[in-house]
């Protein structure tokens, strides 16, 4: 012991006394010219250590040579950086709390990490999250950089987090040791450079000695980001051989797409080198650019490529990326990079995500990324802008994701400084939203927990225009190149459907609260879907989603208040006389001031919209090899002329229609729990069910709003007491919804088990079954493979009989015993041979 701390030796007496030996808790960085000269100083160190009967690990990750060839008593450690940052720092994380206090450690190169990340950044990451856990444990860690390979930044980094950074310099077979930092140690001498021969340290002091030796040295310039370096030579690609436009196009593709998959499969097709580059150029950060933004780019270029007249219909784009390793970089700069880990853990999983939550939206990011925050910023002008959520495993095939994350409209007025401020708030919501409750249970529940999921993020104009204080497009939607709920046996599924709204697409994707989108078929565009009701009103929109410039939010406004104002286009397009309004009102001697109108796209629906459309997703869907599900928006001129923003695309995860099924006949209504001509989704199945969990529309409607959330919560219950059970959840109104008025107000997750999700109409209490087709509650149902089925009554071939349900024993406190208050609400029907028959070409559903 030395002034009550434990020393430790280097296994080179010469060097301890230089730097007055090593301590427990200090991290040694070399920084070295060759893997070789790192092997001369971790030789001895290990030898020191083994005979000092310390646990020695040595972590390997790299591809150069083992840094230590005698393996005797060292536990080596195989990590892959190759999975990523967050997995490859995890893993590290586990293993310095596995092995716990004063374990000695040895890493290979870091530099070797830049093959798998490119980036310097992370890098420097990497070691600011790794070096403090292994102080705090009174571990001894060597570490080494390759020399002049790193930029400035990032060995200033190191330097700082560091306990000791040493340069090592082996010059006419002398080794020599340059102490460049050693924490909390002192002495006249020990700064000076040492050459190391033995036993003995001889300080090189003199000027003329230390002037040849530094002399002799390179000691290197400015190194930028070895990310940009790469980005550098992939523009002198453009210009070079093939060969070298191939290479440098794999390179990109690893950087800023991945590394294999479906979807890299399909950017490697679609995406050439000068498209990557371009998209670099507009990256702030390093990193991957997100799954959404991949998928946005990538449908465009499929379409250009495959179509020759389709950029005359398209809108271009001039999107910005934040890349994905900026995630990390705010984690960590922050302090919150052991939180982080905490919750990648079974224990922390929700609760530490929770902390992280609160957190994430109070930090700051580096200063030089404010600044290309800012440049962004200038070029967009006072454009209104979207952040949008692009996380790596988001818009792909099988995890879409759907409305987990957040995005956050920016409408970008004011001073420079406040639309910095309003920016950095949206980015840090959207980090918020990678640790919701909701998008770690979908993680979950989809086995992805595992899976590095980094929060990109894709910065997009919005687009449509000014209409006095007022932004919004004429029109947007989500398209599917599969009708999955088809309404008539006429319907053709290959030819695809639209959820067609007015103004921003936000209608268009999530659950309308008494509204309702345009549902078309592209076979068929005019003709009316799922309602048969004489008031066309009430099953139209009647709400529009915009911009308020002046009072920067992003709002819901009647349509009646924009109907009959300038809207730099022709109103056919879009909506047409409310007639049977108007006939209402003259038969009550009632003559408006202003001709009522309908939103019902009549222009666009009788035009070429529909074939366009059409056409768009079979070929983005013959690229994908699987249908497909984009977002859009439409802008018309006063002539007439319109055209669309495709502002994203994903693969639809769908069982397909499957092997036919016969459907059985019924000679009395009464000889099934329901039947139906249309109205559900999942293709042809035979699906056993063994318990129905049913919600008394009666009872429901009379209790008050509290109590029927409390009902959605209980039934949450039941989902996960009857998982892995067959069961059907039958319901009024709408399972999802957020307005207990409408139904039963669920989230996906609490439903999520179901094989079947059955909507009735109940009149009493005018609840009404609503699939909001492309909504992210439908991509769930999609995605999950959970059938859905609308009940609607007065429909021709609707058939319901609850009694079957209702008249067996409620085993509701069977399977949970804390619901007895909930009896009379809720009632749990268990069945022997009930089976639920669907045919998509006759369009027949029985359950009996």
């Amino acid at each position: 012991m030395e002034n009550g701390i434990s020393a430790v030796s280097t296994g080179l007496p010469g060097l301890d006394r230089v730097v007055d030996g090593l301590r427990l808790g200090d991290n040694v960085v070399w920084q070295v010219d060759s893997i070789e000269d790192y092997r001369r100083v971790v030789d001895p160190y290990v030898v020191q250590a083994r005979a000092d009967e310390r646990r020695i690990i040595y972590v390997r990750f790299a591809t150069h040579l083992p840094v230590i060839d005698d393996l005797t008593g060292v536990e080596m450690v195989e990590l892959d950086p190759a999975e990523g940052f967050e997995s490859f720092a995890t893993a590290v994380h586990h293993l310095i709390a596995r092995e716990g206090e004063r374990a000695f450690y040895v890493f290979d190169c870091l530099s070797d990490l830049l093959k798998h990340w490119h980036s310097d950044l992370m890098v420097m990451n990497f070691f600011r999250v790794t070096c403090p856990w292994l102080f705090d444990l009174d571990t001894v860690a060597y570490f080494a950089l390759i020399r002049n390979l790193h930029s400035f930044a990032t060995v200033a980094s190191i330097r700082a987090t560091t306990q000791v950074l040493l340069d090592l310099y082996l010059i006419d077979d002398q080794t020599y040791v340059h102490p460049l930092k050693v924490w909390d140690r002192y002495s006249p001498t020990m700064y000076f450079p040492h050459r190391i021969t033995g036993d003995k340290a001889v300080s090189i002091t003199s000027s003329g000695a230390t002037a040849r030796l530094f002399a002799s040295l390179h000691r290197g310039t400015e190194q930028p980001d070895p990310w940009h370096i790469m980005l550098d030579r992939a523009r002198d690609a453009l210009f070079g051989m093939p060969s070298e436009q191939e290479a440098a196009k794999d390179l990109l593709m690893a950087m800023l797409i991945g590394r294999e998959g479906p979807m890299v499969d399909l950017c490697r097709r679609h995406l050439n080198l000068a498209d990557l580059v371009a998209i670099a150029d507009r990256e702030i950060g390093t990193g991957a650019i997100g799954g959404k933004s991949v998928g946005m780019l990538v449908a465009r270029a499929v379409l250009e490529n495959h179509w020759a007249n389709f950029s005359d219909r398209m809108e271009p784009h001039d999107s910005f990326y934040l890349g994905a390793d900026l995630f990390y970089t705010y984690l960590v700069a922050n302090g919150w990079w052991r939180l982080w880990s905490e919750h990648k853990t079974t224990d922390g999983y929700l609760t530490a995500a929770a902390e992280l939550r609160e957190v994430i939206r109070t930090g700051r990011f580096p200063a030089s990324i404010r600044e290309q925050f800012m440049r962004m910023l200038e070029y967009f002008g006072q454009s209104p802008i979207i952040v949008r959520s692009s996380s790596l495993l988001e818009d792909n095939y099988g995890n879409a994701f759907a409305g987990k994350y957040d995005s956050v409209f920016c409408v970008n007025h004011g001073s420079p400084d406040e639309r910095l401020k309003a920016f950095e708030e949206a980015v840090l919501t959207v980090y918020a939203s990678a640790v919701s409750e909701d998008a770690l249970t979908y993680r979950m529940n989809r086995n992805l927990v595992e899976r590095d999921e980094q929060m990109a993020v894709l910065v997009q104009r919005v687009s449509g225009d000014h209409r006095g204080d007022l932004f919004f497009p004429h029109a947007a939607g989500v398209g599917n190149s599969s009708n999955l709920y088809v309404w008539s046996s006429e319907t053709d599924p290959s030819a695809g459907m639209v959820r067609l709204v007015f103004g921003l697409g936000t209608r268009a994707v999530d659950r309308i609260l008494l509204d309702y989108a345009r549902i078309v078929a592209l076979d068929d565009p005019t003709q009316k879907a799922l309602v048969d009701s004489d008031d066309e009103a009430r099953w139209s929109q009647r709400y529009v989603d915009v911009l308020h410039l002046r009072e920067g939010d992003h709002r819901s406004i009647p349509f009646t208040a924009i109907a009959h104002t300038d809207i730099g286009a022709p109103w056919e397009l879009f909506a047409r006389p409310d007639y049977q309004l108007i006939r209402r009102l003259r038969d009550r001697g009632r003559r408006p001031k202003q001709t009522p109108m309908l939103l019902d796209f009549p222009g666009l629906l009788e035009g070429d919209f529909p074939e366009f459309l059409r056409l768009l997703l079979r070929t983005l869907q013959e690229a994908y090899a699987y249908p497909v599900d984009i977002e859009f928006t439409l802008n018309a001129t006063q002539d007439g002329s319109w055209r669309i923003n495709l502002v994203q695309c994903r693969p639809l995860q769908t069982r397909g229609l499957g092997k036919s099924v016969t459907v059985p006949e019924l000679e009395d209504p009464k000889d099934c729990l329901l039947a139906t001509q249309g109205n559900f989704m999942g293709g042809n199945v035979r699906l056993p069910l063994r318990y129905v969990v049913a919600v008394r529309p009666q009872n429901y409607l009379q209790l008050g709003q509290q109590a029927r959330f409390a009902v959605g919560r209980r039934i949450g219950v039941l989902n996960r007491k009857l998982k892995g059970q067959d069961f059907m959840l039958m319901g009024p109104g709408r399972w999802g919804t957020t307005t207990p008025s409408l139904g039963v107000p669920v989230t996906f997750t609490e439903v999520s088990n179901a094989s079947v999700l059955c909507e009735f109409t109940y009149t009493k209490g005018n609840f009404q079954p609503e699939l909001s087709y492309g909504s992210h509650f439908f991509q769930d149902l999609v995605e999950t493979g959970v059938f859905y089925v609308a009940l609607f009554e007065g429909v021709p071939g609707t058939i319901l009989n609850q009694s079957w349900v209702l008249d067996k024993p409620n085993l509701l406190t069977e399977i949970d015993p804390t619901a007895g208050e909930w009896s009379e609400v809720i009632h749990v029907a268990e069945f022997d041979g009930l089976e639920l028959y669907s045919d998509v070409v006759s369009q027949r559903l029985v359950c009996r």
